[in-house]
């Protein structure tokens, strides 16, 4: 779930973004594009950097047919003549992913990956339905949701063989520290956890570049969910604790180019606009928990007032359970099993 602050103090180089399949260049040799997502999120930032022999493509789109039919637009037009040399998948999320299948059998090229990102992927597409069982559902049920909502959480996984197009058999694998050279540029790899659990970030500090994926978005806050496959992990804690390395490893003044919304200057400040939003939301959780116990359905309202359909709903109901795991782990919240079987917590 993606939650706007009321405050904004980064500055837009662009601040008007592309429309939909034509690229823009927001530095020398490096060219923006839009993709649009069937989501209230409607798009998704992919970059072509200047490569020798052609570009090296960061993300892929939404693996879907109006998706295949920009691509196959921007082959002809203005992308005409010029091959993919590299593709890097920042994650394993669909839009991110999804056309990266297609892509790898048109220019023959591996996806690169970080080796627990692509095994997410191969994973989700060998088995779809995996998340979809009766002790998921129960998951979801035991922590308050109803049954018609549980079962369409449950039933998310469905979707992810129609939004993505498959991977090569192997990925072209990269670590966090390693560097890559493309073009005249090199990237230090940098990753992170929390809204995925490996996620590639490229930082190019000479360049005055960093490409921040989903990590870190100028006006939205990345999805930091947990799942009924992990209940228990904190990727509260482990967001919280990659934007703190992000603070110390990357500098400030670089041109940080995102997975959405538009690139911006401000990296810090963002930063820190991130960490007290989920602070703020953790100092809203305890104070409810104190008068009485709540489970993760019944503080959904208090950080998402607004209606959520059933996508949105899966989200939100994640992110209530990071912060009550990652409230947990901190000693500020306590679980608590009533009569009814439902799980709640209560501030410590």
């Amino acid at each position: 779930m993606l939650q706007r602050p009321s405050n904004d103090l980064l500055t837009y180089p662009h601040p008007v973004p592309p429309e939909a399949g034509m690229p823009i260049e927001v530095v020398p040799g490096i060219q923006w594009l839009r993709i649009p997502l069937p989501f209230q999120l409607d798009h998704v930032n992919l970059y072509l950097l200047e490569d020798h022999g052609g570009w090296t493509l960061v993300d892929t789109g939404f693996g879907n047919s109006s998706t295949q039919a920009l691509w196959e637009e921007l082959l002809a037009g203005p992308l005409r003549g010029r091959v993919l040399t590299r593709m890097i998948a920042t994650h394993h999320h669909p839009d991110h992913v999804g056309m990266a299948g297609w892509l790898s059998q048109r220019f023959n090229i591996p996806v690169t990956m970080t080796a627990v990102e692509f095994n997410a992927a191969g994973a989700l597409q060998a088995d779809p339905t995996a998340f979809d069982t009766p002790e998921h559902r129960h998951f979801y049920l035991s922590h308050g949701l109803d049954e018609p909502m549980a079962a369409l959480i449950s039933g998310r996984g469905h979707m992810y063989l129609s939004a993505t197009t498959g991977l090569s058999e192997q990925g072209d694998l990269v670590a966090d520290g390693d560097w890559l050279r493309i073009g005249g540029r090199s990237f230090q790899v940098v990753t992170g956890g929390g809204h995925s659990p490996d996620q590639i970030m490229l930082a190019a500090p000479a360049e005055g570049i960093f490409l921040a994926a989903d990590q870190v978005l100028a006006r939205i806050s990345p999805n930091v969910s947990v799942s009924a496959d992990k209940p228990d992990i904190d990727v509260l804690g482990d967001y919280v604790a990659s934007l703190g390395r992000l603070r110390s490893i990357v500098p400030d003044d670089l041109l940080v180019l995102p997975g959405h919304e538009r690139p911006f200057f401000g990296l810090h400040v963002r930063i820190d606009q991130l960490r007290r939003h989920h602070a703020v939301r953790c100092d809203r959780i305890a104070a409810v928990c104190t008068t009485a116990p709540r489970s993760a359905a019944e503080l959904v309202p208090l950080l998402f007032n607004r209606p959520l359909d059933p996508h949105q709903t899966g989200f939100a109901f994640g992110e209530v359970l990071a912060h009550i795991n990652y409230m947990v782990n901190r000693g500020e919240l306590r679980r608590e099993i009533e009569a009814d079987a439902i799980h709640r917590v209560r501030a410590v």
